[in-house]
């Protein structure tokens, strides 16, 4: 079935009447023609629509387009030609949720945490033991401090840390372990 295009007219389209036969025509339901000559006449009204619902032109045409398909297939139900555009717009409106309902799913979806990344808590737990371990650093004396921040946080070599403090490569392994010795008395102490 070919999707079919709206036509860029100034005034809508007229809706052809089909008096005559409204016996027929409601037993048979809407006709092609009829639907087709809605759609046109109303098919801005209907992309102004399914604006209001959705932030993007491209889901909104789309919509729309969707909506002419689904009633077209249905047409036999639309007992009362008249009826044909309330068809059309409650289309739009159910396909404009059902789009919404997607995009809310796929972004719980998203956010939610990769199995390898830490949960809250863990977060929460490593926050209290960096705490701990701030309070347990400014607890050292000063060279160990200056030792164990530039051994270890700023990734030198011990042989970098005594140039960078004028004191001997021994003097910076004797502060690095008694540092180190301190923390782990300070780290498992009780809080």
């Amino acid at each position: 079935m070919p999707v079919i295009a709206p036509w860029s007219a100034t005034r809508p389209a007229q809706i052809p009447s089909q008096r005559g036969d409204t016996d027929e025509a409601m037993a048979a339901g809407t006709t092609v023609d009829h639907l087709t000559e809605t759609y046109r006449a109303h098919y801005r009204s209907l992309l102004g629509l399914a604006a209001l619902l959705l932030d993007d032109t491209a889901s909104c045409e789309d919509v729309v387009q969707e909506a002419f398909i689904r009633v077209h297939s249905a047409r036999g139900r639309v007992r009362d030609p008249e009826k044909t555009l309330a068809y059309l717009r409650q289309t739009v409106v159910n396909l404009s949720r059902s789009a919404l309902r997607r995009r809310i799913l796929g972004l719980k979806l998203l956010s939610k945490p990769m199995p390898d990344m830490a949960s809250a808590e863990e977060g929460a737990y490593d926050l209290l033991e960096r705490d701990q371990l701030i309070q347990a650093m400014r607890g050292l004396q000063r060279r160990q401090r200056e030792v164990l921040v530039l051994r270890y946080f700023a990734d030198m070599t011990e042989a970098q840390v005594a140039q960078t403090l004028g004191i001997s490569l021994g003097s910076v392994k004797a502060y690095g372990s008694r540092g180190i010795a301190a923390l782990r008395v300070a780290m498992e102490a009780p809080a």
